[in-house]
C-alpha cells in the first residue's frame, strides 16, 4: 500500500483528500503546517506527497526546496493560483506535477498515479542481464554500459559505480555509501577517490551524449541519478 503525505492546512480540503485516497487504497498521513510536514518526512516511509503552497509555518516553496535536498519523492504541488508563471515557477521549484484548486477528484487520482507509475519505471527494468535508465543500458555480463547503443566505455570500477546508482535513481549515495559498496572495503574518508570516479563517468557519459545530466550532486550528501 502507497502512502501519501497531505500537506494541506485547510481542514475541510485535507479531510477530503483524506477520504478520497483512503477509499481508493492509500495510506494517508495528514499534516496542516510545512513544520510538521519535515518532521514526518523525516520519520515515516513516504511515497508521494501532496503539498499546498500556502501553508502556515514554513511555506510550501520551503518545504520543496528542503525536501529536494536529500530526496526525489514524487511532489504534487497544489494551489490556488492559476496563472502560467505560477504554474511554471512551480515545476521549476522542484515539484513534479501540480493540481489547481479547486481540483476534480479523477484527476487528483489521475495525477498521483502517473507519478507513482513513473517512480515504478525509473527504478529501472532488470530482465536478467540488463539494467536501464532513460537512455543507459547496463549489460550485466559484459560490463558495458551504452547510450542508445553507443558504448561509453567505462572501467570495472566505474561502472559498478553507475550500476549502483542507476539500481536505485531515487537515493543519494553518500561517498562512503558508493566506496563501502563498489571497493568492498571501509571507507577512510578519500573524498578525491570518489570524486575522480564520478568526474570520468561523466565525462564518458557526455561524450555520448552532450548536453544530458545522469548524475547530479547533491551538495554536502552525495551523488544520485538526475
Amino acid at each position: 500500500m502507497h502512502t501519501i503525505l497531505i500537506v494541506e492546512d485547510d481542514n475541510d480540503i485535507n479531510n477530503v483528500l483524506h477520504e478520497l485516497l483512503s477509499l481508493n487504497g492509500y495510506r494517508t498521513i495528514q499534516a496542516y503546517s510545512g513544520t510538521e510536514a519535515l518532521i514526518y518526512i523525516n520519520k515515516e516511509k513516504i511515497d508521494l506527497i501532496l503539498l499546498d503552497l500556502m501553508i502556515p509555518g514554513k511555506s510550501g516553496t520551503e518545504v520543496l526546496n528542503e525536501i529536494r535536498q536529500k530526496s526525489n519523492i514524487p511532489i504534487i504541488a497544489l494551489t490556488a493560483i492559476t496563472n502560467k508563471d505560477t504554474k511554471i515557477e512551480t515545476l521549476k521549484f522542484g515539484s513534479d506535477d501540480y493540481i489547481t484548486k479547486p481540483f476534480d477528484n479523477d484527476e487528483v487520482l489521475a495525477r498521483i498515479e502517473v507519478q507513482l507509475r513513473k517512480v515504478k519505471q525509473a527504478l529501472s527494468d532488470i530482465d536478467g542481464k540488463e539494467l536501464k535508465y532513460k537512455d543507459i543500458v547496463l549489460n550485466l555480463e559484459t560490463y558495458e554500459a551504452t547510450i542508445n547503443g553507443a558504448n561509453t566505455n567505462l572501467s570495472k570500477r566505474e561502472f559498478e559505480i553507475l550500476k549502483l546508482l542507476v539500481e536505485n535513481p531515487k537515493k543519494v549515495f553518500t561517498k562512503d555509501n558508493i566506496y563501502e559498496s563498489v571497493w568492498n572495503d571501509e571507507y577512510v574518508g578519500d573524498e578525491n577517490t570518489i570524486n575522480v570516479h564520478i568526474s570520468k563517468i561523466r565525462t564518458k557519459l557526455s561524450e555520448v551524449k552532450p548536453n544530458e545530466e545522469y548524475i547530479q550532486t547533491i551538495w554536502g550528501i552525495g551523488f544520485k541519478m538526475s
